[in-house]
């Protein structure tokens, strides 16, 4: 359905910026009035811009309306929940070295060292 409805959507912005694009501006009806041949097309005088405007306001309707659908299905989907619940409680994490191994300078033998030497300071 979610499918249909956007695909109705997007035939409906396309055509009406058809449709716009297709609609003469207010300055060509001066030209109409001092007889510049808009009476020889195929709806008339009048009848193209009222046939244009018309069309252009059933799919503003259309659009408007899977707009509206559009929402009310994308307000389904969504989780409420607060911004507290949100967010995560803080992880604990494992110590960063294991229980075996010792933890403190004086636990760890020191290195044998060849020739008997050692290093004192």
């Amino acid at each position: 359905m979610l499918t249909i409805l956007t695909t109705i959507h997007l035939l409906a912005a396309v055509a009406i910026v058809a449709l716009v694009l297709l609609q003469q501006g207010k300055g060509a009806d001066a030209g109409a009035a001092f007889g510049a041949g808009g009476s020889g097309t195929v709806f008339g005088a009048r009848g193209a811009a009222s046939f244009l405007t018309r069309g252009t306001a059933v799919l503003a309707l259309v659009f408007f309306l899977t707009s509206l659908g559009l929402a009310w299905f994308a307000s389904q989907q969504v989780e409420r929940r607060s911004v507290v619940e949100r967010i995560e409680a803080p992880v604990e994490r494992a110590p960063s070295s294991p229980p075996d191994v010792p933890n403190a300078a004086s636990d760890v033998p020191a290195p044998d060292v060849p020739g008997g030497a050692t290093s004192s300071n």
